[in-house]
């Protein structure tokens, strides 16, 4: 099966698997440090969920910061509404996850913006609790002219965020591949994560995917099938 997201639109160059993940994560790491600018990398990784962002964010952010960098992690679970606002559509509305689940004026304004093009640096990483379900206001930090914000997440290359990044990359994986996962990790009954995948996660994906075109945007795509040796390719501008 096609990974999701439908791989022949993207006009890249395809490259070998890495010999090693670790390989791969230096390239890319290679690729972060190339850009240049005079405030701090602003890094979409994207894609849908269980694909393998989160895991590739950690990761680079490791090697970043072996190699002198301050690493800014953050995630667009972090940027959500309170329940309510999230499913009122219905909870296993896909129109509804894409359209009513994530705060992006906050996003852009608490973080992406302050980071960006004569931004003062001051941010913050979070607006949402997962544990009360209400929004958040913690104190903010200051980042270095060079700092790197590695941003995971899904939906990040919508018309609301894509001018905000300096390197977008894009994770996929084989569709099955990604409910197998999600059955693995969470700790739900099986059939209810196959329902909420398939009437709620995939379609707002279909969705994103049919009115976005995230990978006409994306500088990288990793196909993550084989996480120890994905595929990457490299857009051709």
């Amino acid at each position: 099966m096609r990974a999701l997201g439908a791989v022949r639109h993207y006009r890249g160059r395809m490259l070998p698997a890495a010999t090693s993940r670790e390989e791969m994560l230096d390239r890319l790491a290679d690729v972060v440090e190339s850009v240049a600018v005079d405030h701090p990398t602003r890094v979409a990784i994207d894609g849908p969920p269980a694909a393998g962002k989160t895991t590739m964010a950690d990761e680079l952010g490791a090697v970043l910061r072996e190699r002198g960098r301050e690493v800014i992690r953050a995630t667009i679970d972090d940027f959500l509404v309170p329940t309510a606002q999230r499913y009122r559509r219905g909870e296993y509305s896909g129109e509804g996850c894409y359209l009513d689940a994530h705060d992006t004026d906050a996003l852009n304004r608490v973080l992406l913006d302050p980071l960006g093009p004569g931004g003062g640096r001051h941010i913050r990483q979070t607006v949402y609790d997962h544990a009360t379900d209400a929004a958040l206001s913690p104190p903010g930090i200051t980042a270095r002219a060079d700092a790197v914000l590695l941003f995971d997440g899904v939906f990040l290359l919508r018309p609301e965020l894509i001018d905000r990044w300096e390197l977008r990359i894009v994770v996929t994986t084989a569709i099955e591949s990604l409910v197998d996962r999600a059955v693995g990790r969470e700790r739900r009954v099986p059939s209810e994560v196959q329902r909420r995948w398939r009437e709620r996660y995939l379609p707002a994906q279909q969705l994103y995917v049919s009115t976005v075109s995230p990978l006409d945007y994306a500088d990288i795509v990793v196909h993550n099938d084989e996480p120890l040796q994905p595929v990457w390719a490299v857009r051709t501008r």
